[in-house]
This record gives structure tokens, C-alpha cells and sequence, in this order.
């Protein structure tokens, strides 16, 4: 017999009619009695047989607990007086459709087919699945459900053999779903979970043997969450997928202790020890005004931000340089990924970051990729990524930086690449000391480091300290273009300790605060003068370079002179040797013997200025005895200056004595006839005697003069001396 049809009956109506009542025992009788009545039927022959109830309004307790029942059961459009109880039943299946329900009993239920709760079934009260084993899949497809108190889904350890379906789901209260297992996909598509004073999807311990999507439906509507979204050590073995979702955090502060400085009060995700074996998805529009918690884990595919947007701002963040005040630093962390083992890579193009991004001891194997991003934490750590190990690239170009970026002690297997790049107001140290902008101290970087201009009228820029000291770069830190400094700190770049192949330094503006290159080295300098009129000293003991990118020519007497003009700019005329022997070494090196003994000149006039500017009283005699062996022998350096002056000499001592008269005999032993040419030759060479010497005995003023003579005979004899054993000495 069929059922009678109450057309346009409502079951969300409070007051359904009167011809629709059926009492829920004359349907559980029905169920446990022979086929009668017309309840039961076969869709089909060969098939499990099917018990539908329609447009009815079930009076009464559907106790159905303890039940075996070989029935498919299918209500649809029905309203419900009181809550179904299917604990400890065995059913073939069950399905609300279209139907109103004060709630659903059905702890340890066991269902050898589907579960079903679609076509906007409202529950108001809770679905409590807790331990029970389905052998299909759990469908909630535009489901509403509202408790009058406690979880709106509490379906811990819950077994599916199938998938847990919830697009469109909407729901009041906590979803609890904590150690269930499923051998399909779970999918919240289009959901909205609202417990914004706990959590909005509790899957602690959850096991899906598909993937997990909390994503926009395919008629654009997102996931969304008010309250936190908890998974830690949940498993999932294909993506976890949060893509163009929408999450906020819960408005109550949780029970944990807070004075744990790793703790996130406000997560909207926790995904602490989770296990994914493909990517996870917050990207295309996904939003948060909550931390990402994703600490200790292990991705195995990459880990997705691009267009996301994090802001812990309150919506006061304006992503963007502006004169106005600007909020910052915030107290929560925008991502938070301490320990996280990432198979894949980092993709955050595009995105925006208001709170500081957490990357602590962080492995990546694939490429971090930052492009065209806002990252903001104003006056404090905007990246803190200590031992952070990336396989691939980081790239960073075109990224505005409001905070500090701190890499320590990581490693990167290829380019850092921040061309184009702006960062701004970096954060503090407890004592209020400013921290650089970018810190990679310590930091291994298999190729090259590019802070450089991305084209015309894009600069890097660092309005504070860039900080690599004892960095190690495998091939090139480029620096072009790049503006340094104009920031609180004093410091523009510390390079203490680099070790690189190629050193770039041909910037567009001076450094607008002292430069640190002690103990850097490096095979290859290209370098301009802009950079050597930075606004603070550059220091530069043991800054060692091997060659110029633009080698000096033979015949550049200019280009030594710029450079020592440089070098004498950097270090505010304070003497340092260092800074000299290294040029003369690298010109040496190059076949350039002529202009590095001009650098060692420079070097020696600037060393006897410093000495006789320290010495109060002895300063006049020092710079004398400087300006004498400057003009004379080059301060030893100009060996063949001194033969020239030994032959000028040689003329005025040969015009002296000839045009006066005759000196007297002063050995009558030697037999030689007097020779003004020969006696001065044996006044300046005092290491070879031709006697004429001490045959002759000069008096009065000419007295004075073969002093005088035999003095400067001693220091350019000497000096010429000298030169002939190194030119002797040579082996190139």
C-alpha cells in the first residue's frame, strides 16, 4: 500500500498538521514485524530491502537501540518529536533528508552502508556518532546543526570505511571529530563552523586515508571557521587543503598555560605533529585573522600561502608605506612552523603577513618563493628563522619587509635573492638596542646573495643593518644598486668574516652609516666610488680581494690615485697598513709593480703623518724626515729615484770642487792627482774606495758639503743597492 503524500508539508514548521502524525513505535514495530502495512518495499529486486518514511510527523521515541536490522531506513521530510536513539543498533543504513531533528542518538552504532544527513536536514541539538563504525561513508550535505548545549557533531573514534562528506555543512557549536579514521577524503567544502569561545572542528589524532579539504565549493562559497581549527597530530595521506577558507580564532582564552613564549593564544589553526603526505593548501584567497600553527610536522609535498592574507592586526594593517602611524610589532605570530620537516617548498607569492612568520630549525628541501609579498611586523622580528635549511632557493624579490629578518646560523642551497626588495623599521633588543634588518651571521649560502636592483627605479633597499657577519656565499654577494642604511641604525652593512668568490658593490647611493669589511675574502672586488663615500668609516683590516672586476692598466695612473683617494675617504684618515698592502699585493699580483709601489709611497707618507701628528714635540722633525725620503727614494720604493739624485748630486759635488781651489794633501803615501769628479764619486759611494777620499783634506764651507755628501751617500747608495738585489732576486 503507498504512503499517503501531504502535499507541501514543512517539517521545519513548528506545528505540523494533524493527518501527517505517525507514532515513531508503530515504526519500530513495522521494522521488527513482517512486511505489512506498505512501510516496507524492494526499489528493485536483488537489492537489501528499503524502509521510507515521507512528509510525516513522527510522534514519540524512534528507539531503535540494540536494534538488528537487515533495513535500508530513509526518512525524508520528516520532523522528529524527540531525538532517534540508534545506540549499540545494526543497521543497513540510514538516511535523513529534508528533515528536522531534535537530535541523533547513535553512539557505536553500526551501519553496514552509508549514514546520511543531506538535502538541508536542520538538527537542533547534537549528532553524537561517538565509536561508531560505518562501513560506508558519513554524509552531511547542507546539514544545519544547532545544540542547545555542547558539541553540534561529537563523533570522537569514529570508524569510516568511506569518507566524511560535510560541503555546505553549517553548524553551532563544536565539531568533534577528534581520532576518527576514514579510508576516503574528508571534505568541509563550503562549510561554516561557528564556536568562536572553543573550537570550531576538533580532529586531534585524526586518520584520513584521502585528503582533507576545509576549501571553497564549487559554486565559490569558502570554508569558513569562527573558532579555532584544531588537527595536532592529525594524518592525512593525501593534501590537507585549506584553499580560499576563511578562519578566525577563538574570542576566550584557552585553559593552557600562557607563559609559555611558544604558545599561540589566538590559532586559528593547530596543526602541531601532524603527518601529510601531499601539500597543504592555505592559499587562493585563503584568509586568517588567527596564528597558523603548524609546529613539528611533516609535509610531504609543499606548503602553499600565495594571495593568502594573515593579518593579526584587527584590520588596522595597511600592507604599505605610509606617513601616518602604523600598528606594530603584535604580540601574536602570524605563522608559527618551529621544526616542521617540509618535503617540498614554501610558496608565499603574493601574500600577505601581519605578525611575525616563525621558522625555527625549519627544513625545506624544495624553494621558498616570497615574490611580490607584504610581510609586516613593525619594530620587531617580521621572519625569525634561526637554523632555518632551505635545499633550493629563497626568493624574496620585490617584497616589502616592515621588521626585522633574522637568519642566523641557516642554510640555503642556492640563490638568497631579495632584488627589488624594501625592508623597514627592524625590531629591538630587550635593551633597546636596534637589531640589523637582516641577519644571516653564521649563514651558509651555496650560491649567490642578491641584494640588489630589480631594474631601473626598483633599488634594494634596507633602511638599517644588513648583518653577515662569518657568512659563507659560494659564488657572489651582489650588492648593485642596492640603498643601504638611512635607517636608526648606525651600521649600514657588517661583513665581518664573508667568505664569497665575487663581491659586488657598485651601489647607486653612499652608505649611509659605516661599512664593515675586516676579514673578508673575496677572489673578485667590483666596487665604484659612490660606495667609498659612504656617510660612515668603512672599516677594512684584512679585507682581502684577489682582482678587480676592472683591472687597473698599466697606464691608469688615474685609477690608482681614485682609489687611494678612496681609501683614504673610508678610513677618515686614520692610518691603517692593511688596507694598503692589500692593493699593492693585488697590483703586484697582476704584473702592476709601477703603481703598487705608488700605493706603498702612500702608504709610508701616511704612516710618518699619523706619527708625527701623535708626537707633540718631535711632529716637525718626522714630517721633515718623511718629506725627505719621499722626494729622495720613494721611502725605499723608488730605487732608481735615488740613482738620479746620486748623479745630480754627483754634478753639483764635481761643479763645487772644480771651481774652488785646490784642497790640500792629506796623505802623501798615494800618488794621484786631484780629480774633482773622482773625489766626489768617493764621497757618495762609501762602499767602494777609489781613493781619493782621504787623499784630499777639504776645509771651510766645502768641509760641510763632503759631510753632507758621504750622508746622503750612505742612505741612496744604499737604496740603489737594494733595488739591484730585488730585481736580481726575482723569479717571475
Amino acid at each position: 500500500m503507498a504512503e499517503p503524500v501531504h502535499i507541501g508539508f514543512d517539517p521545519r514548521h513548528p506545528d505540523p498538521p494533524e493527518s501527517a502524525r505517525l507514532s515513531a513505535a508503530e515504526v519500530v514495530k513495522r521494522l521488527t514485524d513482517d512486511d505489512r502495512g506498505g512501510v516496507l518495499r524492494r526499489r528493485r529486486p536483488n537489492t537489501n530491502p528499503v524502509v521510507r518514511i515521507a512528509d510525516k510527523h513522527l510522534v514519540g521515541q524512534l528507539d531503535l537501540r540494540g536494534v538488528e536490522s537487515p533495513y535500508l531506513l530513509e526518512f525524508v521530510r520528516c520532523r522528529f518529536a524527540e531525538p532517534p536513539d540508534l545506540r549499540q543498533a545494526r543497521l543497513a543504513g540510514v538516511e535523513f533528508s529534508a528533515c528536522w531533528l531534535p537530535g541523533l542518538r547513535a553512539r557505536n552504532l553500526s551501519s553496514d552502508n552509508d549514514i546520511r544527513l543531506i538535502g538541508g536536514t536542520v538538527v537542533r541539538g547534537t549528532v553524537e556518532l561517538t565509536d561508531a563504525d560505518v562501513r560506508g561513508s558519513l554524509l552531511l550535505t547542507g546539514c544545519r546543526i544547532t545544540p542547545h548545549e555542547g558539541a553540534a557533531l561529537h563523533a570522537d573514534r569514529l570508524n569510516l570505511a568511506g569518507a566524511l562528506l560535510a560541503p555546505k555543512l553549517e553548524t553551532d557549536g563544536e565539531v568533534r571529530i577528534p581520532g576518527v579514521r576514514t579510508g576516503g577524503n574528508v571534505s568541509f567544502a563550503g562549510a561554516l563552523l561557528r564556536n568562536p569561545t572553543g573550537f570550531a572542528l576538533n580532529a586531534a589524532g585524526l586518520n584520513v586515508g584521502g585528503g582533507l579539504h576545509l576549501t571553497t565549493d564549487t559554486a565559490g562559497t569558502p570554508f569558513r571557521a569562527i573558532g579555532q581549527v584544531f588537527l595536532p597530530s592529525a594524518k592525512v595521506e593525501s593534501d590537507l587543503s585549506l584553499r580560499g577558507a576563511s578562519l578566525a580564532p577563538r574570542s576566550e582564552p584557552t585553559d593552557l598555560v600562557l607563559d609559555d613564549p611558544f604558545f599561540d593564544q589566538n590559532a586559528a589553526l593547530v596543526a602541531d605533529r601532524c603527518r601529510v603526505g601531499g601539500n597543504v593548501n592555505l592559499d587562493r584567497g585563503f584568509a586568517s585573522t588567527g596564528t597558523i600553527r603548524v609546529v613539528n610536522a611533516a609535509i610531504g609535498g609543499s606548503l602553499r600561502f600565495n594571495h593568502a592574507v594573515i593579518d593579526l592586526s584587527g584590520g588596522r594593517e595597511p600592507f604599505a608605506e605610509q606617513v601616518a602611524a602604523l600598528p606594530g610589532p603584535y604580540p601574536d605570530r602570524a605563522v608559527h612552523l618551529d621544526g616542521t620537516d617540509i618535503r617540498g617548498g614554501i610558496d608565499a607569492r603574493s601574500a600577505r603577513f601581519a605578525g611575525q612568520v616563525r621558522l625555527v630549525d625549519v627544513t625545506v628541501q624544495g624553494s621558498v618563493l616570497l615574490d611580490g609579498s607584504v610581510l609586516s611586523n613593525r619594530g620587531g622580528d617580521v621572519v625569525e628563522g634561526r637554523r632555518f635549511t632551505s635545499g633550493g632557493n629563497v626568493n624574496g624579490r620585490d617584497v616589502l619587509f616592515f621588521g626585522s629578518v633574522l637568519l642566523p646560523g641557516s642554510s640555503i642551497g642556492a640563490n638568497l635573492d631579495l632584488r627589488g626588495s624594501r625592508m623597514l623599521k627592524p625590531g629591538s633588543y630587550p635593551d633597546g638596542v636596534t637589531k640589523p634588518l637582516l641577519d644571516l651571521r653564521t649563514a651558509r649560502i651555496g650560491r649567490d646573495l642578491i641584494c640588489s636592483a630589480a631594474g631601473k627605479g626598483k633599488p634594494f633597499s634596507a633602511a638599517g643593518e644588513l648583518r653577515l657577519r662569518r657568512a659563507e656565499i659560494g659564488r657572489m654577494a651582489n650588492f648593485d644598486g642596492a640603498q643601504m642604511g638611512f635607517g636608526p641604525t648606525r651600521v649600514a652593512l657588517n661583513a665581518f668574516g664573508v667568505r664569497t668568490q665575487e663581491l659586488h658593490l657598485l651601489v647607486d647611493v653612499p652608505p649611509q652609516g659605516s661599512v664593515d669589511l675586516r676579514e673578508l675574502h673575496c677572489a673578485t672586488l667590483a666596487d665604484n666610488a659612490v660606495f667609498w663615500q659612504s656617510t660612515g668609516r668603512v672599516e677594512l683590516e684584512d679585507f682581502r680581494y684577489d682582482a678587480l672586476a676592472e683591472p687597473v692598466e698599466l697606464t691608469d695612473d688615474a685609477a690608482v690615485a681614485d682609489r687611494l683617494a678612496w681609501l683614504r675617504h673610508a678610513m677618515r684618515s686614520t692610518y691603517r697598513p692593511g688596507p694598503y698592502d692589500q692593493l699593492a699585493t693585488m697590483l703586484r699580483a697582476g704584473g702592476n709593480e709601477e703603481h703598487a709601489a705608488n700605493v706603498l709611497v702612500e702608504k709610508q707618507r701616511l704612516r710618518y703623518l699619523a706619527l708625527a701628528e701623535g708626537s707633540r714635540f718631535l711632529g716637525p722633525g718626522v714630517r721633515l724626515w718623511s718629506w725627505l725620503q719621499r722626494v729622495t727614494v720613494g721611502y725605499g720604493y723608488r730605487s732608481a729615484r735615488a740613482l738620479v739624485w746620486l748623479i745630480a748630486f754627483l754634478v753639483l759635488g764635481t761643479t763645487w770642487y772644480g771651481v774652488n781651489p785646490k784642497p790640500l794633501i792629506a796623505n802623501t803615501d798615494d800618488q794621484i792627482h786631484w780629480n774633482p769628479l773622482l773625489f766626489t764619486l768617493d764621497l757618495l759611494v762609501p762602499i767602494v774606495d777609489f781613493g781619493h777620499k782621504n787623499k784630499w783634506a777639504v776645509a771651510g764651507a766645502s768641509q760641510w758639503i763632503s759631510a753632507l755628501f758621504i750622508a746622503l751617500g750612505w742612505v741612496l747608495a744604499t737604496t740603489v743597492a737594494a733595488g739591484l738585489t730585488r730585481m736580481l732576486r726575482r723569479t717571475t
